[in-house]
Order: structure tokens, then C-alpha cells, then sequence
């Protein structure tokens, strides 16, 4: 009995020594876990804004808690220059009459007199992003509160705005136009004939997520008018996902979506007048369900509006100006490419409307034009062998453009200024002590920016500048909290590398390597990919994931990131657009042959190489595996397409052509084709409410490993979406999931 005793005391002696130090590995603050980085607070970033500018630029606004007790939000004016703060709309002037608690704001904006606030509220999501909810319009003289909408449902309104002269609010429901006298509240009803398949005001499914289209239409510059994009979807088939979990008899959720080869949208734009009437469809040359009409503009006198019209294959951009008052139209310029154009969102007028700004890769270089309305003639502003990956801003007497460049550093972004006039030199006006990746939200004047810098060792940090010296005026965001906790953790930081492959081709890479690394051992590498043309990961910024695989490089992995051709990266036209029509072949051949070269390093253990991916990467990591199996052994796929043609057609017929004249290359490209040659271990992780990569793309590849005789596993996320974060506890479930497989099919620890 009392040997007994004596061992059931050393056994909770033993059970308190593994709880302490449990606690104690808890508390190390140099050590992550799934639980540390996904279920705690331990890694809050600081972040400013959304932030308006007002007067020009000499003022901003944004929404702040409240000094009282009670922590509620108000909005807050911050003069530029000298910081002083301005309390412009308290909290308490955000409650409705009736209610106790204020507004709980998801987005606001001013009138131009900033007399009057518009306020997004109480909001939906729709697709991807919260684009339905309330708004509410508050008069700053009187600090009343008046509700938009009338007898609308609740939570309807989409894409509120004022009229330019303030006098009115537009807004859509339920695929019809409004329009609300802001005084009265008085409410015109626009259009009647939307339906779920005639979608006026705003888009469908395919149009947002490929073509970045959302707000479906503009005020005229004199408030007269509105012009609006109307889609017919009716020859749009639901793919239908299914519901198990969350009543006893499951039913289907049906998505419009156009398939690859399938017929998309037909879209039209139709102008009509603020006081109701008919509407004058724009006419525009061409079989409405063969193109797509992804961005227009109104002409600085309301006369009229100016489209960019691609074809279905996407390699051609016709822009087409079109009168208000019968719909004619007349092409001014076109652009077009072997492979595909892109849309071209850095777009103005200029010369008070004889000229426009304009994009294009025409010259093997991502350049801006000045392009005239009356001949076409153009006029190169950006000269030289660099891309401009994006436009930034315009000093108020239209003399210079700042744009966002890197000529000597694919994986950096910097703030760069040239004349518009295409005499000036490239100017850099980022400090070139500060190397890493620079955003700007520069003011209306081009005298101020919100200025925001990282590295992919440096957690951001937003300041405000001054143009052009980009002087530092003072911090709007320092991150000191979240950079102290990253300075505690135990990591090495990342590297940078370039490898070039036996193809002769150049990629930019970089690498964790973990915190106790010795170069006389090897490791196990985990390569992160993605590789689509839509992303690059190679990157020198910082990443909010990069945790993720800080805790990776603890656990003994080397962690490698590098871009292919194909990717996003700003070294021209023929490295972005060599893809074409070989999607999933070109790109995954780069990263097999760079992962040859990087085998050869000492420390890497070519017997233990692992991949993951998301998306794309999934698609890419499915890739890897199953054309290279002598080269990766392990595989982490999650939310992946296996079959290029179960993709949407906006984004797969732009990169592969229609299905129709290259179903080799749509075969040759997808996975599946070759998941007969896997040897690995894979894991296949999918939401199964994903209306972006249906689960279709799952299922169908694990039909292909079973015919096969293939060992795999599989985790399907019942009604989560692409993201896989609905529910309780999905993150943290996920990624120990996939740190649990990693662990457990490639040994990790130098050898």
C-alpha cells in the first residue's frame, strides 16, 4: 500500500512537472505555436486608417475610439501639417433616434461641401467582401440622422454615393438603380427590370473576382445623370454546392458561374437621367456576350463616357467613346497583344480632356502613354528598360506623375516621379536607405502621403511625408508592441537568393533557415508556392502569414519562397506572358528545375523536400508532385484546381485560350492528367463551400487517385469558402493540421 502511495505521488509529481513545464514553454517568447500565432493576442499589429483626405490634403479624417469609458468610435480631423485633432463627429451624434448605442461604421464618406457624412453600416457580405448594409446620411449643421432607403429591406443598399453636388444619394438594390433626394428623402426609382439574372448597378460573380468589378455605376460630373452597367446572366448555369450540416435535410446553395468555355455575361452600359426615365444603351460594336466592358469613365462635360471593351480572348482593348444622348460610339484607340491585355485601372484625363493617361506593355515594358482623343496619336512618359508596376499620384497642375517602380530589384518596391510631358528624368523619391517595399496614399494636392514601409525583416511602420523631399513628418503607426514580440522570437532572418536554372532562366528566391541552423547538417526544405500569373511571393515586404513559417524554420525546416516566370514580378513582358497557354507547365518545370539547383546547396536534404500552397499554389503544389515525384516528396494542396476547365472562364480563357481550340493545353496544364505518377504523401484540403475553387476540383482528383491505386489524405472543411476561416476554431484547426502532416511525413531537424 504504501509503495502504492508512494508511486501515485511521483505520478502527479510528474504530471504538475509536465504541467509547469508546459506553462513554461507557454511563456518562452521566443518559441511559437499554432495556438500562439491563431488563438492569441500575442502578435496584434497597430494600424492606421482608413483614412480620408479633406481640403485638398490639408486635412484627414479618420475613425478613432472614444477617450471615454465606454470605448465607442467617432470621427476624428487631423490638420496635415501640424497634427493638431479636431473632434468632427462625436460618438454620441452616430446614435439614432430610438436606439442606444451608436453606429457601428464599416466605411463613411464626405459630401464635397463636407457638410453632410454618408455612413455604411450593419453589413452583408456578398462574394468575397461586405459590399451590402445599411447607409445613413448626417447632417453636420443640424446632427440629424436620417436612414436611406425608405421601405427597402434591411441591410440592401449597395454602393452608396453622393451626386457631385451633393444634393442626392445613388444607391442599388437588389440589382435596381435608386436615386435619394438627401433634403426630402424623396426616392426615385431608376431601373425596374433587375432580376437575379439581369444584374444592373453591379456585377456577377465572374466579373468581380476576375475583372475587380464591383460598384456598378458613376454620377455624371453635373449630377444629371448616371451611367450603369447592366449584366445578363440568364445563360449562366448554378453550379450548385450543397449544405449538410446546418439543417436535418441538406440543401444546395446555387453560385452563377461561368465556367471555362462556357458563354460569359452579356454586358451592356446604359446611360439614364437622375429624374427617371428610359435609358440609352450604349452602342457599342459586338456580341454582348462575347466581351467584356470591365472599366468606363464619364467625359469631364457629361457629354458622354469613354469604355475599355475586351474581346473574349482578352488580348485586345478597344476604347470606345460614347455620346449621352443617342449611344453612339466611336473607337479612339486600341491596345493588343499575342497573349492578353490587362485592364487598365491607372487611367485619366489629361489636358482637360483632349488627352488620356494610359498602360501598356506594347514595348515589352509595362510603360505609360499619353494618348489623344482626336488622332490617337502617342506619346511615351515612362522610357526605358523597367515596368511601372502602378500609378501613385498627380501634382495638382498635371506636370508630373508619381508611380510605383523597382528597376533594379524585382522583389522591392519604391516611389519614383517623372514629368508628364515624357522629357523628365526617373526621379526616386523614396530614400534609398530604405530598402524594402513602399505604398503611398498621396494626397489630392501631391504635397502630403500616408507613407507605409516594410521588409520582409521589418514589420510596417506608417509615417506621413512630405512631397517630393519625402520628408517625415511625423508617425501615424509605429508597431512598436507587434516589432518587440517579433524581436523575442527565436528566427534567423530571411534571405535573399537568385538561382538560375539549367533553362538558363533567373528566379528570385528567399529563405528562412531555422534559428539553430549549422551548415555542416542538412535539412528538410518546406517550399512555399504559388505561381499563377496573378501573384508574387518572392517578395522583400512584410507578410502577416510570415509566422507561419517562422514557426516552421523552429520546428528544423528550411523555408523557400521563389517566383517563376509567368508571376507578377516587374522584369517585362516576356517574363510575365511566356506562360501563355502553359499554365501549370512552364511554371512548374521553373520551380522543379530551380529546386535542382538549390538541392545542390550543402545544407539542403534532397530526401526530404515538402511543398505547400494555397489556391494557386495548391494547383502548383499538385503539380510538383505529381510531374517531378523524384524531386518532392511531401505535399500540403489546399483549396486547389485540379482541372483547368472547372475553372472560371474570365481568368482561365485569358492566360489558356478557349478550351475549344486548345483542349491539348488544358489537359497538358492540369493536375490531374498526371496524379497516376504521384509517390508521396499528399494531403488535399478543401472547403466545401468554396465558390471560387469548387470542391468539384477535390472530389474529381480523388476519384483519379483511387482509380490509380493512390494513398492520400483528405480534409474537407464542411461550408467554409475559399478563405476555409468560417466557424469556430477553423484557423487554429487547419494550420495544425497541416504543421501535424508536414511533421509527420518529412522528419524535420538538420541531420
Amino acid at each position: 500500500m504504501k509503495k502504492f502511495t508512494l508511486f501515485v505521488a511521483l505520478f502527479f509529481l510528474f504530471l504538475i512537472f509536465i504541467q509547469i513545464n508546459a506553462i513554461s514553454q507557454e511563456k518562452d517568447s521566443s518559441l511559437l505555436s499554432v495556438d500562439r500565432i491563431f488563438h492569441s493576442t500575442d502578435f496584434m499589429p497597430e494600424r492606421f486608417g482608413p483614412a480620408h483626405w479633406i481640403d485638398d490634403g490639408n486635412a484627414y479624417t479618420i475613425i478613432e475610439r472614444s477617450d471615454d469609458s465606454l470605448r465607442r468610435r467617432e470621427i476624428v480631423r487631423y490638420e496635415t501639417s501640424s497634427g493638431k485633432r479636431d473632434i468632427l463627429v462625436p460618438a454620441d451624434k452616430l446614435i439614432p433616434e430610438g436606439l442606444e448605442a451608436p453606429l457601428r461604421i464599416a466605411g463613411f464618406q464626405w459630401s464635397n461641401d463636407k457638410q453632410k457624412l454618408l455612413i455604411f453600416t450593419n453589413t452583408k457580405r456578398v462574394w468575397r467582401q461586405n459590399t451590402r448594409g445599411d447607409y445613413w446620411v448626417l447632417d453636420l449643421n443640424t446632427w440629424k440622422l436620417d436612414k436611406l432607403g425608405g421601405d427597402l429591406p434591411e441591410s440592401c443598399l449597395m454602393f452608396a454615393k453622393f451626386s457631385p453636388d451633393d444634393s442626392k444619394v445613388g444607391y442599388v438594390c437588389k440589382h435596381n438603380i435608386y436615386v435619394e433626394d438627401v433634403n426630402t428623402h424623396e426616392i426615385i426609382q431608376l431601373t425596374f427590370d433587375g432580376t437575379e439574372t439581369l444584374i444592373n448597378g453591379t456585377f456577377d460573380w465572374a466579373y468581380e473576382e476576375e475583372l475587380s468589378c464591383q460598384d456598378g455605376f458613376l454620377w455624371s460630373p453635373d449630377s444629371k445623370s448616371i451611367a450603369y452597367w447592366q449584366l445578363d446572366a440568364s445563360g449562366i448555369d448554378n453550379f450548385l454546392m450543397i449544405n449538410n450540416t446546418d439543417s436535418i435535410y441538406s440543401y444546395t446553395i446555387p453560385v452563377q458561374y461561368p465556367k471555362a468555355g462556357k458563354t460569359p455575361s452579356g454586358a451592356r452600359i446604359g446611360i439614364i437621367s437622375a429624374e427617371g426615365g428610359s435609358t440609352t444603351l450604349l452602342e457599342i460594336p459586338g456580341d454582348p456576350f462575347q466581351h467584356y466592358l470591365p472599366r468606363m469613365m464619364w467625359l469631364d462635360n457629361s457629354t458622354g463616357i469613354i469604355v475599355q471593351q475586351l474581346n473574349r480572348l482578352q488580348n485586345t482593348n478597344k476604347l470606345w467613346i460614347c455620346d449621352k444622348k443617342d449611344g453612339t460610339s466611336k473607337n479612339i484607340f486600341t491596345d493588343s497583344d499575342e497573349a492578353w491585355v490587362d485592364v487598365v485601372d491607372d487611367w485619366r484625363w489629361l489636358n482637360e480632356g483632349v488627352e488620356f493617361l494610359w498602360v501598356s506593355q506594347k514595348d515589352g515594358w509595362r510603360h505609360l502613354y499619353r494618348i489623344a482623343v482626336g488622332d490617337g496619336s502617342q506619346k511615351l512618359i515612362t522610357p526605358g528598360d523597367y515596368d511601372v508596376v502602378s500609378i501613385a499620384g498627380f501634382d495638382k497642375n498635371e506636370k508630373y506623375v508619381y508611380f510605383i517602380a523597382s528597376p533594379d530589384n524585382p522583389t522591392q518596391r519604391y516611389l519614383y516621379k517623372t514629368s508628364l510631358d515624357g522629357k523628365g528624368k526617373l526621379e526616386k523619391i523614396t530614400p534609398t536607405d530604405l530598402r524594402g517595399t513602399h505604398t503611398y496614399n498621396i494626397s489630392p494636392d501631391a504635397a502630403y502621403a500616408f507613407h507605409n514601409w516594410s521588409s520582409a525583416n521589418k514589420a510596417p511602420t506608417t509615417d506621413l511625408v512630405s512631397l517630393p523631399k519625402h520628408k517625415s513628418i511625423r508617425t501615424l503607426a509605429e508597431n512598436s508592441s507587434f516589432k518587440e514580440a517579433l524581436s523575442l522570437l527565436s528566427k534567423k532572418p530571411i534571405e535573399f537568393f537568385d538561382v538560375t536554372t539549367e533553362d538558363g532562366i533567373e528566379m528570385q528566391g528567399w529563405m528562412l533557415k531555422p534559428p539553430d541552423f549549422d551548415p555542416t547538417k542538412k535539412y528538410p526544405v518546406l517550399f512555399y508556392v504559388y505561381g499563377e500569373p496573378w501573384g508574387q511571393t518572392a517578395r522583400d515586404a512584410f507578410d502577416w502569414m510570415g509566422l507561419w513559417h517562422v514557426l516552421i524554420a523552429q520546428k528544423g525546416y528550411v523555408v523557400i519562397t521563389m517566383d517563376n516566370r509567368g508571376t507578377l514580378c516587374p522584369k517585362g513582358r516576356e517574363w510575365r506572358k511566356s506562360i501563355y497557354k502553359k499554365v501549370g507547365v512552364i511554371n512548374s518545370h521553373d520551380q522543379a528545375m530551380a529546386t535542382k539547383e538549390i538541392i545542390k546547396w550543402d545544407f539542403i536534404d534532397a530526401n526530404r523536400l515538402a511543398v505547400w500552397g494555397w489556391s494557386g499554389g495548391g494547383t502548383m503544389t499538385l503539380n510538383l508532385l505529381f510531374r517531378y515525384p523524384e524531386i518532392y516528396s511531401t505535399g500540403l494542396a489546399v483549396a486547389a484546381v485540379s482541372n483547368h476547365l472547372y475553372y472560371d472562364n474570365i481568368y482561365q480563357e485569358r492566360y489558356m485560350g478557349l478550351p475549344s481550340e486548345n483542349e491539348e493545353e488544358y489537359k497538358e496544364g492540369s493536375p490531374i492528367t498526371y496524379a497516376k505518377n504521384l509517390e508521396g504523401n499528399l494531403l488535399i484540403v478543401h472547403g466545401t463551400a468554396d465558390d471560387n475553387v469548387h470542391y468539384q476540383n477535390a472530389e474529381a482528383l480523388i476519384n483519379e487517385l483511387i482509380k490509380h491505386n493512390k494513398q492520400f489524405q483528405i480534409m474537407p472543411y464542411p461550408n467554409r469558402s475559399h478563405g476555409i476561416y468560417e466557424g469556430r476554431n477553423t484557423t487554429r484547426h487547419l494550420f495544425t493540421l497541416l504543421l501535424n502532416f508536414l511533421m509527420d511525413n518529412t522528419e524535420p531537424g538538420g541531420k
